[in-house]
């Protein structure tokens, strides 16, 4: 048997957007990016009000629990998604969609992540 040769260790976090796209689950793993680092994207009091919800295709869902809220992030879009762009460089969403919350609240954002869906 012939034994391959031996590489050099890699970071799990170097490996496992690859692995995850192999099995089907490359948006779930984006959801999940964006989940955990959405205080830091949008700012902590647009996190208290707002959550992402779900990944669809290339449209973030994003609730919120105001009107308000969801119009001061509509005027943020394009730096939203130009910090998204930059954290998660070709898996970025290309759009976002606000709603008012329907699903509950920011535990839905922050106890799992988003859902992803294909």
């Amino acid at each position: 048997m012939k034994r391959r040769p031996k590489s050099k260790p890699l970071p799990v976090g170097d490996v496992l957007p690859g692995v995850l796209s192999d099995l089907g689950l490359g948006a779930a793993a984006t959801a999940a990016r964006i989940s955990e680092a959405w205080g830091e994207i949008v700012g902590r009091d647009a996190a208290l009000h707002s959550w992402p919800a779900a990944l669809r295709g290339n449209v973030l869902d994003i609730e919120v629990d105001s009107s308000v809220w969801a119009q001061q992030l509509q005027l943020r879009r394009t730096a939203l998604l130009d910090e998204l762009s930059r954290r998660l460089e070709g898996e970025a969403p290309s759009d976002l969609r606000f709603s008012v919350g329907r699903s509950g609240g920011p535990a839905v954002g922050r106890s799992g992540g988003p859902a992803a869906s294909r």
